[in-house]
């Protein structure tokens, strides 16, 4: 493991608030903003991560530290300045993915690229090979400036992503989701209808292990739609809402709604499909747990999809109503209510489609932060689940005009204040909306957030 610390660089990116129409691209590296919206920094990607294959990707925050996730590992920033961050420390330790959570002192890190054994600095092997490491590597963070590996728990075909469930014995759950098993692979062996449960004691974390494979698709998954990405073969993410004992699993050809009440043992009590999904990539519930969305990875994050060719309803959210309550016999239904696509149109050379967002805790009221790839930011009102919209937005111009170039944001979510956009090329953004229909969110402080493992908010929470 190589540890990178104490980096101090930020940078305030020049933006013209509003600067390009609606219907206009901007140019290259050009930013623009809604006028409700100021961009407040940039930190670049540094050192290892800085080269274009090394992808920045998922978010999780605890205290006035954020955690970046990258294909070369992770980065940890001090935000208690959101207009200044500063880097803290980088952790090397190559693996691909690079999915996070944090849960006190632990960081869990998805491994999905094999590699010869469970050690930072291993060499990438081939998936044919037996004795190949892929899953999630756990990661002690006490001294932010030193991280220290702890250990690393083998999961059949990886993880792509992994979600943090927590439990109340001081044991943490970890769902894991990972996809694309083959014959030919000697850990990652199909029928994978499954996902892997991981149970991590918090006072002796090197002990962790695999607690359960729950099947959730015994009868199988949907694998006959025309236009669908990939089969039905696992889960491509989850979002935990612990509170109310239930997750959505976007699962590549199926949405599914699934009791938790005993996290070891999650249970799919419903299952949609949709014809303009071609792969069921995240999922968010609103506040009250009476709707959820998805979202459709078109193009599977790497195509132009934002554009007047593939239209409103592909490459999109789809918001569903939840009918029913775990619990009460009633148990929870999806009905379909409505899409959401990006309004602005982009350029043929930038990768856009539907990607990870979250929540922004206004008392009462459902907004909805996401990011769109080279799509940029997008801030959604979601009250009328039947006509949701946009109220404020941040994108960059394409990276290049001429050919594609993989970037944009890849998770933005909103944490204490501020929207926090992991970019896969251009590093972290610092974000802040300034509109009177977010009011009272400023208010809501976590000391901790994984977004996929969705808080309640609660009036009067500080």
């Amino acid at each position: 493991m190589a540890v990178l610390g104490s980096i101090a660089l930020a940078c305030t990116t020049a933006l013209v608030p509003g600067a390009a129409a609606a219907d206009t691209v901007p140019g290259v590296d050009e930013v623009v903003t809604s006028d409700n919206l100021v961009h407040l920094a940039n930190v670049p990607k540094q050192g290892a991560f800085a080269s274009t294959g090394a992808f920045n990707s998922d978010l999780a925050f605890t205290g006035d530290y954020a955690i970046g996730g990258n294909y070369n590992g992770f980065t940890i920033y001090d935000i208690s300045d959101p207009a200044e961050p500063q880097i803290v420390s980088q952790v090397l330790c190559q693996g691909g993915q690079g999915d996070v959570s944090v849960s006190g002192d632990l960081v869990y890190f998805a491994v999905d690229y094999p590699r010869a054994d469970e050690d930072c600095g291993s060499p990438a092997v081939s998936a044919s090979d037996p004795d190949a490491f892929e899953g999630v590597r756990i990661f002690d963070i006490s001294d932010k400036a030193d991280p220290q590996y702890v250990s690393a728990v083998r999961t059949d075909c990886g993880s792509h992503t992994q979600t943090l469930v927590p439990g109340d014995d001081g044991t943490d759950y970890i769902y894991v989701s990972s996809y694309s098993p083959s014959s030919s692979f000697p850990n990652c062996q199909p029928p994978h209808d499954k996902i892997s449960i991981i149970e991590v004691p918090k006072d002796d974390p090197a002990s962790a292990a695999i607690a359960g494979e729950p099947v959730l698709f015994p009868d199988g998954g949907n694998h006959d739609q025309p236009g669908l990405l990939l089969p039905t073969q696992g889960c491509h993410d989850i979002t935990v809402y612990p509170e109310r004992d239930i997750a959505a699993g976007a699962c590549m050809g199926d949405g599914v709604l699934m009791d938790i009440s005993d996290p070891l043992q999650p249970e799919v009590i419903e299952r949609v499909q949709d014809d303009n999904f071609a792969f069921w990539h995240s999922a968010t519930f609103t506040n009250d747990g009476k709707n959820v969305l998805f979202t459709d990875e078109l193009g599977g994050g790497g195509a132009a999809t934002c554009n007047e060719e593939v239209g409103p309803q592909r490459g999109a959210d789809a918001i569903f109503d939840v009918k029913g309550k775990v619990g009460t016999g009633n148990e929870p239904e999806l009905d379909f209510a409505s899409y959401f696509k990006l309004p602005r149109h982009q350029a043929d050379t930038e990768n856009c489609v539907a990607h990870n967002g979250s929540l922004i805790p206004v008392p009462g009221k459902d907004y909805f932060v996401q990011s769109w790839y080279q799509g940029g930011v997008s801030v959604i009102d979601l009250n009328n689940p039947r006509r949701p919209k946009e109220i404020a937005y941040f994108e960059r111009g394409p990276l290049s005009d001429t050919s594609m170039v993989t970037g944009g944001s890849w998770s933005a979510y909103y944490y204490n204040g501020h929207i926090y956009s992991s970019d896969i090329q251009k590093g972290l953004d610092v974000l802040q909306v300034n509109d009177r229909r977010l009011r009272g969110a400023e208010n809501v402080t976590y000391e901790e957030f994984n977004p996929q493992s969705q808080p309640r908010y609660k009036p009067g929470r500080r």
